[in-house]
């Protein structure tokens, strides 16, 4: 193991063993992601859930799941990832109980919420434990490779055995598969995981940790509840006022913290803020995708759930086999060609869907899913693979949270901003059988954008000059 980290257990390491039980994590929590959006259409029409409720059915999931990850990767880092990882199963599967007998909307997403704790005690605890099981470059990348495998796998399930498990029983059963998997993985993690921790742990910034929550909190909001609103509303004015005062206070706290929740000498390493800012803009358009993609096969077009489970199959297939390529690539080419190339698939996919109408051919949208998939595969290993790699062994927990952060915090603006600007413009309204196809025209260019952003930040975070930064920031 790396001299960066004290292990606490003399059972022999089986990296290969242990990559599987931490991939488990990331299955289950990737899995309710998308099972979950194929599940919208029904959770609104029992609950008589509004557009909005929808929107946060997804965003408290994704918002306290990004507002605790730096804190539980710290935590792990000190207590033991062991222990964390093992208390994360045991959240999140009961979570997902509640979930599945929820009796409002309401309900439904403060049952989300416990979820989200759980959750965020396995991503970065997982890739922690991954760094620092796989001390060689090139199998930590494969390694990671395998771990976007899995996001891929898990997307590529979560259509069918959601839209599957909506018709023949009912919504609530797409929260059941998550508790056996959780049970199997409590038992394998005790029996094959070694207890690990940092030497010298940071203490936990508990302002630094307010901020956080404080200030993504009241920006989804001002976004989803502010977006009905008038531009001079107070539901929309207070909420943007709050979040930008917090996110400034956060900046001076955590520059003036001898141990901030966010060290800022992360963020001097071009290629790790490079990764983070690129991790936002791929997963907003990750998180547009589903809204959006849900909202108009089971609306416009009047698939069932399974169906339009089958129609997104290409988009989830595609990323689950490009990932471990990427990684691959990754390995031997560094990060720059599968960055530019996710970027330029994820722009391309979401171009070709910029003329979307109720009416559009087949096969010209399983051809826009195909490249959307191949993009998002294709993105996710390097962002991670740069975000750890880069960063010093120590506190390699909090560089994998700061990174998954960063993933949750694109999923909650994806759908934030698209539903923002497509939901108004389509006329929803609770219960409202309306189209969403030509609204969301400007939410698929919003995400061409991003695609383009992603390859201009790929080429400049990979140059000589950005990867003397990441050294400089490693010593």
């Amino acid at each position: 193991m790396s001299s960066a980290t004290v292990v606490e257990s003399a059972r022999p390491v089986r990296p290969r063993v242990i990559l599987a039980i931490c991939c488990l994590s990331i299955f289950i929590v990737s899995l309710d992601n998308t099972i979950v959006n194929v599940a919208l259409p029904s959770i609104r029409r029992d609950l008589n859930a509004s557009v909005s409720q929808l929107q946060w059915i997804i965003d408290a999931y994704t918002i306290v799941l990004a507002g605790l990850l730096i804190t539980s990767g710290s935590i792990a880092d000190r207590v033991g990832r062991t222990k964390i990882f093992r208390l994360g199963l045991a959240v999140f599967s009961l979570g997902s109980l509640l979930c599945s007998v929820a009796p409002s909307a309401d309900a439904l997403i403060g049952c989300r919420m416990l979820q989200a704790i759980g959750g965020s005690m396995l991503n970065p605890v997982a890739m922690s434990i991954i760094r620092n099981t796989f001390e060689d470059a090139r199998e930590r990348a494969q390694a990671i490779g395998i771990w976007g495998a899995v996001v891929g796998l898990s997307m590529a399930l979560g259509p069918i055995v959601g839209g599957s498990l909506v018709a023949a029983i009912d919504w609530r059963a797409i929260f059941w598969v998550n508790v056996p998997v959780g049970v199997v993985a409590i038992v394998l993690t005790t029996r094959f995981v070694p207890e690990s921790r940092a030497p010298r742990p940071r203490r936990v910034d508990g302002l630094g940790q307010v901020l956080v929550i404080v200030a993504l909190g009241t920006l989804v909001y001002a976004i989803i509840e502010g977006s009905a609103a008038d531009s001079s509303s107070a539901q929309l004015v207070i909420p943007a006022i709050v979040s930008v005062v917090a996110f400034g206070a956060l900046v001076f706290h955590e520059l003036h913290e001898d141990e901030p929740l966010i060290d800022p000498r992360f963020f001097r390493s071009v290629p790790f803020s490079g990764a983070s800012v690129i991790a936002v803009l791929a997963f907003t358009a990750l998180g547009g995708f589903l809204f959006l993609t849900q909202l108009y096969l089971q609306g416009d077009r009047g698939l069932t759930a399974i169906q339009s489970g089958l129609y997104t199959l290409p988009m989830a297939v595609t990323a689950f086999v490009a990932a471990p390529l990427s990684g691959w690539l990754v390995g031997r080419r560094g990060a720059r060609p599968s960055l530019v190339t996710g970027g330029a698939a994820l722009a391309l996919g979401s171009v070709m869907l910029t003329g979307l109408e109720t009416d559009t051919a087949t096969t010209s949208l399983l051809l826009a899913y195909f490249v959307f998939g191949l993009g998002f595969g294709m993105v996710n290993p390097p962002i991670t693979n740069t975000a750890v790699s880069g960063m010093p062994g120590e506190q390699a927990g909090v560089a994998a949270a700061v990174a998954s952060t960063s993933r949750l915090v694109g999923i909650s603006l994806g759908v934030a901003i698209v539903g923002a600007i497509a939901v108004p413009a389509a006329g929803f309204a609770a219960g409202a059988h309306a189209g969403i196809a030509h609204a969301s025209h400007p939410g698929w260019w919003l995400l061409t954008a991003c695609g383009v952003a992603v390859v201009v930040l790929g080429v400049l975070s990979t140059t000589s000059w950005a990867q003397r930064t990441a050294r400089a920031v490693a010593q």
